[in-house]
């Protein structure tokens, strides 16, 4: 508050920034400031308060990419075995075996779900606006997609419908008929930071690497690449809005991709 808008300079930004970074800030967060002071000072330019914007002079850290912390095929297997018994065992199986997010996986409603054509329709997610859940449409037009899924998830999803079916029974009148699929035991709505909390409690119980429930997405991700799966299927599936996103996030695993395609051509040359 010592220096007066007017004479504000890069180098002013510049020292808050390294400041906060003194004060333990990551460099993420710092970015995140130095992003509101542009946005500040863009309308205080437009309103002829300031002469230039000398935020778009400044040097805000850049954050490296964060690694991603996924778990092998083995630490899923196991993870899923822990959680059989648990009464949400087929998001946690519907999550590892498509990739969904977690809002995408709250807002599928039944009418959603094809299990004769073993398919799940995402249409819309349901997100936090403070301490309000709202439904939101996907983030963008590739959001709204059609997913596969595998004979294990159709399975559980089938048992998942006669239990959630006995429990609409047993509350009777006082059952809330919300449409969604995954629901507390009176049909209400699942609160999304309910999720994230009960995963990271079977995560400690299972005594497996700490994961974030996000991480399933990175999971399913990168086993698929692994496994041989086209990126294109894998933007589809995981509802990125173009390909270059899928192979950005997992350029990890495509090395993979590409050591299997030297030795497919060499057998086709080479006969190897």
């Amino acid at each position: 508050g010592g220096v007066l808008l007017q004479r504000l300079t890069p180098s002013h930004l510049n020292a808050i920034y390294a400041n906060l970074l003194e004060r333990g800030l990551s460099a993420r967060t710092v970015l995140h400031v130095h992003a509101t002071i542009r946005r500040a000072l863009a309308d205080a330019t437009r309103w002829g308060m300031v002469p230039r914007n000398v935020a778009l002079l400044a040097s805000p850290p850049r954050p490296g990419r964060p690694e991603l912390q996924v778990w092998t095929a083995a630490e899923l297997r196991a993870f899923l075995a822990h959680v059989e018994a648990d009464r949400m065992y087929a998001l946690w199986l519907l999550a590892s075996s498509t990739g969904m997010r977690r809002g995408e996986l709250l807002g599928i409603q039944w009418p959603d779900v094809d299990l004769g054509r073993a398919r799940i329709s995402v249409r819309r997610s349901l997100v936090t606006v403070g301490h309000e859940v709202v439904v939101s449409e996907p983030k963008t037009a590739k959001g709204r997609r059609s997913v596969a899924l595998d004979p294990a998830t159709v399975a559980g999803l089938k048992a998942w419908r006669k239990q959630q079916a006995t429990e609409r029974l047993a509350w009777g009148p006082a059952w809330t008929d919300s449409g969604l699929v995954f629901t507390r035991e009176d049909g209400r709505p699942l609160h999304p930071r309910e999720i994230t909390r009960a995963f990271s409690r079977h995560v400690l119980a299972a005594e497996l690497p700490i994961i974030r429930l996000h991480d399933l997405r990175h999971t399913h991700a990168t086993l698929a690449l692994a496994a041989g799966v086209h990126p294109k299927v894998v933007q589809e599936r995981l509802g990125h809005a173009n390909i270059a996103i899928t192979l950005d996030t997992y350029s990890h695993a495509v090395p993979a991709l590409e050591e299997e395609a030297a030795r497919t051509v060499a057998a086709l040359v080479f006969g190897q």
